[in-house]
């Protein structure tokens, strides 16, 4: 367990840079992003393919990439935000030029799709990031005192999520590690940060249905991912309130699976997909006690 490499918090005047480094976002939801961020004294430029399209990608692997790296490699620019996730980022999270990275560390906002880009942040960088969104006046809230101040945040368990009837007890320190689930799974044998010593926190939509989650959890137990894990974070579970397989419900499938780890469990994390969700620093030592998660400042 080490410390994450914290970049320096944004001050009013800062520019930043909103890129696509996944799927591609209608005019509206980009717009509204330039509001929010200008709204906070900051200076917004868009990536030059921000808005291609090429299917479901926010243009060509090579474009997407190259608008990454230039946010990357321009001093003047102080945080780099995803547009938005979707589908893509694994295309291109091997490419990011992490030489430029580590010589002028800047935060990452974004999730979903955008965890590819966390993970081998992490992998190669060690740099903290923000799991979060922009939409949404709570939403929005949540991401700027992440970027702007170097407190730490202090997220307590929701009674009303669905998650939060999973719980193993205990108390775990480490490194909050993860994301969306099906990404974190996408990473093992292609560069899956070690977890040796971290906590993990999971969160994912209705995408799939439960034995797809059961095959998930219980692959990340057998490729030997999870050794020396000291602890698990659960946020949003959106689409799986009703839904049940044969008796069983995701939290049962959590349960299951997660109980065998042997490790502290804390459900009920308001972060993840749907609407006005929280958002959470990734990389910087966390501690899950009682019904509490503390997770130092993603910037410093």
């Amino acid at each position: 367990m080490t410390d994450a490499v914290r970049p320096p918090r944004l001050r009013r005047g800062d520019r930043v840079r909103l890129v696509s480094p996944a799927s591609w976002p209608t005019e509206e939801l980009l717009a509204e992003s330039v509001r929010t961020l200008e709204s906070w004294g900051l200076i917004v430029e868009v990536g030059e393919h921000a808005l291609d399209r090429h299917g479901y990608l926010a243009g060509l692997d090579e474009d997407r990439l190259a608008d990454l790296n230039a946010a990357y490699r321009d001093p003047a620019v102080r945080a780099v935000i995803a547009t938005r996730g979707g589908a893509g980022a694994y295309r291109i999270a091997d490419g990011i030029d992490f030489a430029a990275v580590r010589a002028d560390p800047k935060p990452l906002m974004g999730f979903s799709d955008i965890t590819n880009l966390h993970l081998a942040l992490w992998r190669h960088c060690r740099i903290a990031g923000i799991h979060g969104f922009l939409a949404g006046a709570r939403s929005a809230e949540s991401t700027r005192r992440l970027l702007f101040e170097t407190e730490p945040t202090t997220l307590h368990r929701d009674p009303a999520a669905l998650t939060a009837a999973v719980s193993f007890p205990g108390t775990a320190t480490g490194n909050l590690v993860g994301g969306h689930l099906g990404t974190v799974i996408g990473f093992i044998g292609a560069g899956l940060p070690s977890l040796d010593g971290a906590i993990l926190f999971l969160e994912a939509p209705r995408a799939i249905g439960l034995g797809q989650v059961d095959r998930q959890l219980t692959h990340l137990m057998r490729s030997g991912s999870l050794r020396g894990l000291r602890g698990v974070a659960l946020g949003r579970f959106p689409g799986f309130e009703d839904y049940t397989d044969r008796g069983w419900t995701v939290l049962d499938v959590l349960r299951d699976r997660l109980g065998a780890l042997g490790v502290p469990v804390l459900g009920g994390i308001d972060v993840g997909h749907g609407d006005d969700p929280l958002s959470i620093p990734l990389g910087p030592v966390a501690k899950i006690d009682g019904d509490t998660l503390t997770v130092g400042p993603a910037v410093g």
